[in-house]
């Protein structure tokens, strides 16, 4: 096994839950500059969460959409320019298609005249 690979640097850190406020003390080595007064009375650096196991689906039983950061929207924006980008290519395709058409057929009764 490989030798010091793990981190040395575990303290306790306090991880919020930002749906509900639900806050747990565990040990890890996540960098923050945040600080919260935790209810023991010490102060220790906090971690923000979406989500937690108070929160979370599959712990409390309940189905609901969290959709926290718009990623839905998000995609059904891009899909919707997509699209739009999608139908002015086939525009601008049919335009330049239209114009070499007419460019031929001119040509062609140009020679026919002569």
């Amino acid at each position: 096994m490989k030798k010091d690979i793990h981190p040395k640097n575990y303290r306790p850190v306090v991880f919020q839950d930002l749906n509900n406020g639900f806050m747990f003390l565990t040990r890890s080595t996540v960098a923050t500059t945040d600080t919260i007064k935790h209810e023991d009375g010490n102060e220790y650096p906090l971690v923000k969460v979406h989500i937690s196991s108070s929160t979370h689906p599959f712990f409390t039983g309940e189905e609901r959409v969290l959709d926290i950061e718009g990623r839905v929207d998000k995609f059904k924006a891009r899909a919707k320019a997509a699209e739009a980008a999608r139908e002015n290519r086939m525009k601008a395709a049919q335009k330049q298609e239209a114009r070499k058409t007419a460019k031929v057929e001119k040509a062609e009764a140009k020679k026919s005249e002569k």
